[in-house]
């Protein structure tokens, strides 16, 4: 089954316009090959306020996503350092 991808709208003003192109290129093609196609699989649970949350891992980046049915929205694309503190404020 594929899933359709949605963005918070901070990722693409603020999360990708600080990555460098072959990172992005990289992102992109782990959302395309593991995410559309089985986000349980390649995803990890988040914990704590971030429960209902998943994360994958591109090198030293974070996608942090939630699955709705056949729907993955993206809450944000950083850094590991930095990830989760944004992700709290966006919920």
């Amino acid at each position: 089954m594929t899933y359709k991808v949605g963005y918070h709208p901070l990722v693409k003003e603020k999360d990708l316009s600080k990555i460098n192109n072959p990172i992005k290129t990289r992102i992109k093609n782990a959302i395309e090959k593991r995410l559309m196609v089985d986000p349980v699989k390649y995803g990890d649970p988040l914990r704590k306020t971030l429960k209902v949350y998943r994360k994958l891992r591109v090198g030293d980046y974070r996608i942090v996503y939630r699955i709705e049915n056949e729907y993955i929205f993206i809450l944000g694309i950083c850094h590991r350092k930095e990830i989760y503190k944004k992700a709290e404020l966006r919920i």
